[in-house]
C-alpha cells in the first residue's frame, strides 16, 4: 500500500465534524482513500445525513488535511449515500465516545 494513504488518513483523524466529537475517519465517513498514478488522492466518503448543514466545512477540511501529505498533488472528495452511513460503521473508540454501546 501507497505509505501517502496512510499519512492521509492519519490526517483524516484530526478533522471532527463540528457536530459531533468524533473524527471523520472513526465516525465512519471515510469509505475509501486512494492516491493513483498521478498522484492524486481520491476520497470517497459519506454524512451522517443527506442534508448535513457543514457539509462544505467537512469537503474542504478533508481535502487540506489530504493535501498536506507530500506527494500529494489534487485532492478529489466524492460524496457517496451507498451504502447509507450507520452508527456499526464507527470505530469501537467512536461508539464509545458517544456512548453507543
Amino acid at each position: 500500500m501507497d505509505k501517502r494513504i496512510d499519512l492521509i488518513i492519519n490526517n483524516l483523524k484530526e478533522v471532527y465534524d463540528p457536530e459531533i466529537p468524533v473524527n471523520v475517519y472513526d465516525l465512519g465517513l471515510i469509505y475509501n482513500v486512494d492516491v493513483d498514478e498521478k498522484n492524486n488522492a481520491n476520497i470517497l466518503m459519506t454524512l451522517t445525513a443527506p442534508g448535513c448543514p457543514v457539509v462544505d466545512v467537512l469537503v474542504d477540511d478533508i481535502t487540506q488535511a489530504a493535501k498536506a501529505v507530500e506527494g500529494v498533488e489534487e485532492v478529489n472528495v466524492e460524496l457517496t449515500f451507498e451504502p447509507p452511513w450507520d452508527k456499526s460503521m464507527m470505530s469501537e473508540e467512536a461508539r464509545l465516545e458517544l456512548g453507543f454501546f
